[in-house]
């Protein structure tokens, strides 16, 4: 069993999805289910519909899973395991205030000291706890031992009980800290592989020492896949949302994610092709860059493999000759939304540009009554006859004219696919 455990404190990024990939395609390669754990048990960070637009991306990019939990439902597992290890000694009350807290870490800070529990309250006597009415958190005793485990791609993983610490399991609120609780959801699911990001790599000790507290022997295989970074001279945030607001396809950014992490035996494939090569041990072990450079080269030839029609219905129109359009349109655009513009501003009423307002004006005029015309030359013939603009001052105008713009691919390429809306244009 695989779980991929979101939070919906803010918006997917791309670490965020690569890892969702990562693991919808090891469950595929495992013959395992695939759970989806909403951490949503941090109710203050929580923002309200973020955990639906997730379940909609995981969705849109075709994630499989076989259910979806919310660790927030949970509770009373994580309460009554904190009270097991109340009584069997293994977890302690802490009554030390934050202030207590600060003023412990900052004079380990100046003597150079490693940032940990103090241990203050770990060995006061059950007198003194059950007496003691200030607010309290519940920690879990520091192990006795390290630590060992191994990672698929960080190789042997050893941490010693200083670096673990006698960290908090439950807080002032009794709400679990999402350490302890990610521990016990895996309990719970019977969790045998979990893939996430590197940044969550101290966190594994720490929920491995909980579970062996409690008793809980099964082994879970851990895979901690590099965080992806941007470009040196990029310092935008790219979120799943935006990417997708912006145009890009779910096939191209998830074909990005995956060449990022993985030298694959070709530069454009789907998730399915994938499957048939990708083996998770060849990850790259190097923080990736993300270029968005690259994605929009990626993106492109994702666009030129869709059929017309479907292409054309993702611009919002109905019609093989405005699919086929959109792909000319490819020589200067790299995503839908792109596209989308350039055409839309073909159907749309037609900016006046000083230059050529003479022009233009009688382009109107002319065309607004014209007869079907098959052939781009016979066209430009018929203007000139029924104008006074000649060949040499035709071509600008008339790009004004058919598609808003004075710049653009060749009208001769772009007239067949738009001549039997002429009149809608004009």
């Amino acid at each position: 069993m695989l779980r991929f455990a979101p939070s919906p404190t803010g918006d997917m990024d791309i670490s965020d999805l690569q890892v969702a990939l990562f693991n919808h395609m090891m469950s595929k390669k495992l013959n395992e289910n695939l759970v989806i754990r909403i951490e949503d048990i941090d109710k203050k960070s929580n923002i309200e519909g973020k955990e639906k637009e997730i379940l909609e991306i995981l969705d849109l990019f075709s994630i499989d899973h076989t259910q979806v939990i919310y660790q927030s439902e949970n509770i009373k597992y994580h309460s009554q395991m904190a009270m097991k290890l109340l009584l069997d000694k293994k977890a302690f009350n802490c009554f030390c205030s934050d202030e207590a807290l600060k003023k412990d870490r900052d004079e380990f800070l100046k003597a150079n000291k490693p940032d940990v529990y103090s241990g203050f309250c770990e060995n006061l006597s059950d007198e003194v706890t059950i007496g003691c009415e200030a607010p309290f958190t519940v920690r879990i005793k520091k192990p006795e031992h390290n630590i060992e485990f191994t990672d698929t791609i960080k190789s042997d993983c050893d941490f010693s009980p200083l670096e673990i610490d006698s960290f908090i399991i439950l807080n002032h609120d009794k709400i679990p800290t999402c350490e302890f609780a990610s521990a016990v959801d895996d309990m719970i699911s019977n969790i045998t592989t979990v893939i996430r990001s590197e940044e969550h790599l101290l966190s594994t000790p720490k929920q491995i020492h909980v579970r062996e507290s409690l008793g809980y022997d099964t082994k879970i295989n851990y895979i901690h896949v590099p965080l992806i970074s941007n470009a040196d001279d990029d310092e935008k945030t790219y979120s799943i949302k935006w990417l997708i607001k912006e145009g890009y396809l779910p096939i191209a950014i998830a074909n990005y994610l995956i060449l990022l992490a993985y030298d694959a035996p070709k530069e454009i494939f789907s998730i399915e092709e994938a499957l048939e090569w990708f083996d998770i041990t060849k990850i790259e072990k190097i923080p990736a860059k993300f270029d968005i450079k690259k994605l929009n080269y990626i993106n492109k030839q994702h666009i030129k493999d869709i059929e017309n029609m479907r292409l054309s219905k993702l611009v919002g129109y109905a019609d093989e000759d405005i699919g086929l359009l959109a792909k000319i349109y490819l020589e200067e655009c790299d995503t839908i939304k792109q596209i989308k513009e350039k055409i839309n501003l073909i159907f749309s009423k037609k900016e006046s540009f000083k230059k050529f307002q003479k022009e233009v004006k009688a382009l109107q005029v002319c065309l607004k009554d014209a007869p079907y015309i098959d052939e781009f030359s016979s066209f430009e013939k018929y203007i000139m006859e029924n104008t006074s603009i000649s060949e040499e001052k035709l071509s600008t105008p008339l790009r004004i004219v058919l598609t808003g713009a004075i710049k653009g691919p060749s009208l001769s390429e772009i007239y067949p696919l738009i001549k039997n809306y002429l009149g809608e244009i004009i």
